[in-house]
């Protein structure tokens, strides 16, 4: 084999820092995700199914020039018609411009969306932190309401307790709107000024100051660490939406706790900003969180509508599981009822069966190949099927076929039609 032709044959793999979700470990990304979405759906959040890229113009105005995201993490390419196009970094922008485009406004307000997918970021990978991650987000425009925050704020919340996770914590805080938070800006460049700032985070602190409080590295921290904070600093109005956002979460008893200095990695949020935190999963402890973002939509050219929503990692949510060693119910099945068949015959007749079975919406599978009972047998302990079903020629004779009841070690011969095998296993 030439060495060109080897070149060729070499292994494949994913590209670097986007995982794969294989069996048996795809199952619970598929129960997080899917449970994320239930809630949403119960509480009347509609689903809306979002573009993979959009006009590079629309991340750049709504989530932030001087953000990360923006400025180092965007994968934006041209298009074969010279249009700049970016794979989506976060939910939000494309909702809005989904709202705008479709005269959602005219409806009833707020209109409640929920959406899901893998949003793209160039980040140096590591665990919990991908270049295509998996989030299911909502968001509810169209009304500024403290009891609507609350809202949001609470399905959060619960979404997480429903996939079985519980050491996780809320962390809540407001970063006032555009009557308080100019004062607290000019505020706050004045104390960072006097620092002995580098040139490129004195650059962040002129166009974004509150950036600066996000940095991660210590000396940073350690010079802001007595920085004017926007909570000691809101308006009036901002406070009372503040404190009946946290009364009606304590009311709904939602544990929280207030953390000043919190600074999401977008630059749309305002008043009501939280984050979910997982100190089981090392540096990459958010594993969720959203806020408040009126004056976004007009931002982006649209009517002048608040809004607030979430994004919930699934990624992180499932390396959380992990974490505190939570296994959600029935990961370990994949159908309920398995086929077993010895001969032809048989096979034949136990294909027919388990196509009727699944059209009447039981899951099941069933053994191929010419494998013999124990065998086939170990097929249904590796589906974690509630029932085998058994068929050989003795049953074919009788016209029965036995059913195997695998979670109480029970055994019934059923006469070997469709109604009577569903009526058995369900």
């Amino acid at each position: 084999m030439s060495e060109n032709q080897n070149d060729q044959f070499q292994k494949l793999s994913a590209p670097k820092g986007v995982p794969d979700y294989a069996p048996p470990q795809s199952a619970a990304f598929i129960r997080v995700r899917d449970e994320f979405a239930r809630q949403a759906r119960i509480a009347g959040y509609q689903h809306i199914e979002l573009p993979v890229f959009e006009d590079t113009a629309l991340f750049a105005r709504g989530v932030g020039e001087s953000t990360d995201v923006v400025s180092k993490e965007m994968y934006t390419f041209e298009d074969r018609g010279g249009r700049s196009v970016t794979l989506r970094p976060e939910g939000t922008a494309g909702v809005m411009r989904a709202f705008i485009e479709h005269n959602m406004d005219r409806g009833y307000l707020p209109v409640k969306l929920n959406y899901y997918g893998p949003f793209f970021r160039y980040e140096r990978p590591q665990a919990g932190r991908y270049r295509q991650l998996q989030q299911v987000g909502v968001e509810a425009i169209g009304m500024d309401d403290p009891l609507l925050d609350a809202e949001i704020i609470a399905l959060a919340d619960r979404s997480y307790r429903a996939i079985g996770l519980n050491g996780f914590r809320l962390e809540l805080t407001s970063l006032g709107d555009k009557d308080c938070r100019p004062a607290y800006r000019e505020k706050l460049q004045q104390f960072l000024f006097e620092l002995p700032l580098d040139e490129e985070t004195r650059k962040r602190a002129e166009i974004n100051p509150l950036r600066v409080l996000d940095d991660k590295r210590e000396e940073v921290r350690e010079m802001t660490a007595d920085a004017p904070l926007m909570l000691d600093h809101l308006c009036e109005d901002c406070r009372a939406h503040f404190d009946a956002v946290t009364a009606a979460l304590e009311s709904f008893g939602v544990p929280y706790v207030i953390n000043p200095r919190m600074v999401r990695g977008l630059d749309y949020y305002t008043k009501t900003t939280f984050e979910f935190v997982h100190d089981g999963l090392g540096a990459q402890s958010g594993i969720g969180g959203g806020g408040r973002y009126d004056g976004l939509m007009a931002q982006i050219g649209g009517p002048d509508l608040s809004g607030i929503g979430y994004g919930l990692g699934v990624d992180r949510a499932v390396l959380a599981l992990e974490a505190e060693g939570v296994q959600p119910d029935g990961l370990d099945r994949r159908v309920d009822v398995f086929g077993v068949a010895i001969g032809d015959e048989a096979r034949a007749t136990m294909s027919k069966l388990i196509d009727e079975l699944r059209a009447a919406g039981v899951s099941a599978d069933m053994s191929y190949g010419q494998r013999g009972l124990k065998g086939a047998m170990k097929g249904a302990d590796r589906a974690g099927a509630k029932f085998a079903l058994v068929l050989g020629g003795r049953e074919l004779e009788s016209g029965e076929i036995a059913v195997k009841n695998l979670v109480e070690h029970t055994q019934e011969p059923v006469e070997l039609n469709t109604a009577a095998v569903i009526n058995a296993v369900r």
